[in-house]
């Protein structure tokens, strides 16, 4: 299975509570925190909700 660094690039300050679940579900804490998760389809659906605040890097 493929790779993937996720990258924290942006504050969930006032974001609503799903995309702060889904940054924490991520394991992402504060701002440019980076952490590696096997691309799977749920992890994929995840980054795509909070697409707006984090960068993905395959590995």
């Amino acid at each position: 299975m493929a790779k993937i660094a996720i990258k924290q690039v942006r504050s969930a300050i006032g974001r609503t509570k799903n995309q702060k679940q889904t940054l924490e579900a991520l394991g992402l804490k504060k701002l440019n925190q980076v952490v590696e998760h096997d691309a799977t389809p749920a992890i994929l659906g995840m980054v795509a909700t909070v697409g707006h605040l984090v960068e993905v890097q395959e590995k």
